[in-house]
């Protein structure tokens, strides 16, 4: 798509300057290297382009998901884990839209500030407890959908230092229901304070009930990280959905919950889906995976080494990082850059000589100078 259509389509040149990144990702414009493969049998030049690195790029999430969970599982404690869902009505869109980064953040206080007031009630728990909160704002078909993924610890530290185990039998962390009254309450008294809409907007958000989604505990601490890696670096919509793209439209799948995770298909013009995907950049420098209570950076350093050696810790095998960067072709040699350029791609050629292998040290040397 061209940068002009691409402007005609952007709300701010924050959401411009990212699609920008994504539309140039492993392309020429980002330049690139040339590796070299040191397997004998092999002996394959490749050809790779840089990737842009944007946290909304369906390409560029893996190697960062990786290394969040690694992070992640030396914080894990021999207790059962609960997952909640903090969801905001469809009467808040228009705000997500045009103050989103106001809205994103009262949802990770009010949701923190509930979680908060349920865990300190000694008829549920009496402890301070803990949270990661990870922010979607998609629903499977690109609409608006803003919602927070949370995984909180059954338990928490008394005053005493000391951990104590939640009440919930193993069902619940705490009544779903009474929160999502609390929740909704909170978030609306907030809202009256910080945003500028109109009174009538008000009564409409206390006219249906607001939804918390509640699962059961984990089936083991270890599963946790696993389950969490899948929504920490996930994207709008990845490309593996995307079926068919022509010169008017893009086709891709989606589960319709509605109807019980159905499979089904939706084509969408090149400017409806781009708009569609233009709502779920977030602000410039916006937090969207966050640490609360006993797992935030400020006390876990003190608290979490105590625990573990209480409860248990679960830290699973240890990966040792790839040192090395394995062909592609043959699985076995290992790769070693013999040229990096930048901006300007090798000629179309050099590249069909790449490809058949024919290329010579001199033609090497005169991509590096260019």
């Amino acid at each position: 798509m061209r940068k002009s259509e691409l402007d005609s389509f952007c709300q701010n040149t924050w959401q411009l300057r990212t699609l920008h990144a994504i539309r140039k990702c492993r392309t020429a414009a980002m330049g690139g290297h040339i590796d070299h493969c040191n397997n004998p049998k092999c002996n394959k030049l490749h050809l790779s382009y840089n990737s842009c690195r944007n946290r909304h790029c369906p390409k560029c999430q893996g190697h960062k998901r990786e290394e969040w969970i690694r992070a992640r599982e030396a914080d894990l404690l021999n207790v059962p884990y609960y997952h909640l869902v903090f969801t905001l009505p469809t009467e808040l869109n228009q705000l997500a839209m045009h103050q989103p980064k106001l809205l994103y953040d009262l949802l990770f206080a009010t949701a923190w500030s509930t979680v908060q007031t349920f865990a300190a009630d000694p008829k549920y728990l009496g402890a301070q407890s803990g949270m990661i909160a990870i922010l979607h704002t998609w629903g499977q078909n690109l609409s608006l959908h803003p919602h927070l993924h949370c995984i909180l610890p059954a338990g928490g530290v008394s005053k005493s230092k000391k951990w104590k185990q939640a009440n919930g039998k193993g069902k619940f962390l705490f009544p779903v229901k009474a929160m999502s009254k609390v929740f909704r309450a909170r978030m609306v008294e907030q809202l009256r304070k910080k945003s500028d809409l109109e009174k009538s907007s008000y009564e409409k958000l206390f006219k249906n009930n607001w939804v918390i989604y509640a699962k059961r505990p984990f089936a083991s601490p270890k599963y946790v990280v696993e389950y969490l890696g899948r929504y920490t670096h996930k994207i709008a919509i990845s490309n593996h959905r995307i079926i068919s793209i022509d010169e008017q439209t893009i086709t891709f799948k989606y589960k319709d919950y509605r109807q019980a995770g159905k499979n089904k298909t939706m084509t969408l013009t090149h400017a409806e889906f781009i708009r569609r995907f233009s709502q779920h950049i977030l602000p410039k420098g916006f937090t969207r995976i966050r640490h609360y209570g006993i797992l935030s950076s400020t006390l876990k350093k003190k608290l979490l080494p105590k625990l573990q050696l209480t409860l248990g810790s679960l830290k699973s095998e240890e990966k040792k990082p790839q040192m090395h960067r394995i062909c592609p072709l043959c699985k076995k040699g290992t790769l070693t850059t013999l040229v990096s350029f930048s901006g300007r791609a090798p000629p179309m050629k050099f590249i069909e000589k790449l490809i058949k292998n024919k290329v010579t040290r001199a033609e090497l040397d005169e991509v590096s100078v260019n």
